[in-house]
C-alpha cells in the first residue's frame, strides 16, 4: 500500500492577531488545513469571517502570529520577504474581486507583465496563447477601459494561469460580477484546475461556488467550522 503524498499546502494551528486603536485583535485562531496537488479547495465564511486573512498567509503574502504554513515543502514564517517572494513567483498566481489590471496597458501587455518581470523572451506569445485560452484573443489590444467587467476577469485569470503556476489562489473571483458572468469565470477556473491540474484555493461566501470544490473549510469568527464541502 503506497504512503499519502505530502500536502502541497498545509497550515498547522495557525493564529493572526493584531494591534488596534482598542487592542489586540484574534483574526484567526488554531487553523490547520491541508491540500493537496491538484484538488480544489474553498474556504467559506461570512464577511470578517478571517478568510481573506487566511488566503494571505497560505499564498505567504503576510506570516502568522503563530503556527506554520507550508508550500511546495517551504516554511513560509521561516523565510524573509525577498524569499517568500521569489516562490510566489515560482509557484503561485493570484485573482481577485477587483480585477488590479494596469489601466495604461493593453490586456496582452497585463499578462505579459509577469513574464517579462522574470526577463522570459517568450512573454508575448504566452501571453497571446494564455488570452485565447480565455477566450479574448480577439481583444488582446484592447485596454481595460473597453473591456467588460467579466472580460477584464478573465484577463486577470490569464495574467495568473500565464507562468504556469502550482497553485492558483482566487479570493471572490465572481464577487463583482453578475450571475451569468460569475458563472462563466468561475468555468474557467474550474477547467485550468481538471485540464491543467492546477491546485486551485477559492475563498468565497458564495455556497453555490464553493460547492463545486473537491473538499473545503468554514470559517467562523476565525476558528474552523465542520467541513464546508464534503471530500
Amino acid at each position: 500500500m503506497s504512503e499519502p503524498s505530502q500536502p502541497l499546502l498545509e497550515a498547522r494551528d495557525v493564529s493572526k492577531t493584531v494591534r488596534g486603536p482598542e487592542g489586540r485583535l484574534d483574526i484567526l485562531a488554531g487553523v490547520s488545513l491541508a491540500v493537496h496537488a491538484g484538488e480544489s479547495f474553498a474556504i467559506v465564511g461570512a464577511s470578517g469571517s478571517g478568510k481573506t486573512t487566511l488566503l494571505g498567509l497560505l499564498a505567504g503574502l503576510d506570516v502568522p502570529s503563530a503556527g506554520s504554513i507550508h508550500l511546495g515543502g517551504h516554511a513560509l514564517e521561516a523565510m524573509d520577504e525577498e524569499a517568500r517572494a521569489d516562490l510566489r513567483r515560482r509557484m503561485v498566481g493570484f485573482v481577485f474581486q477587483s480585477f488590479h489590471l494596469l489601466p495604461a496597458l493593453t490586456a496582452e501587455e497585463n499578462v505579459m507583465l509577469p513574464l517579462e518581470l522574470e526577463g522570459r523572451d517568450d512573454a508575448r506569445a504566452r501571453a497571446h496563447e494564455a488570452l485565447e485560452a480565455v477566450g479574448l484573443g480577439a481583444r488582446r489590444r484592447h485596454h481595460p477601459a473597453q473591456l467588460s467587467g467579466g472580460e477584464q476577469q478573465r484577463v486577470a485569470i490569464a495574467r495568473a494561469y500565464v507562468h504556469g503556476p502550482h497553485v492558483l489562489f482566487a479570493d471572490e473571483p465572481t464577487g463583482n460580477l453578475d450571475q451569468r458572468t460569475g458563472r462563466h469565470v468561475a468555468d474557467l477556473l474550474f477547467a485550468l484546475n481538471r485540464d491543467h491540474r492546477t491546485t486551485l484555493v477559492l475563498v468565497t461566501h458564495d455556497a453555490t461556488l464553493a460547492a463545486r470544490c473537491s473538499r473545503g473549510v468554514e470559517l467562523i469568527e476565525g476558528r474552523l467550522a465542520a467541513p464546508a464541502v464534503a471530500p
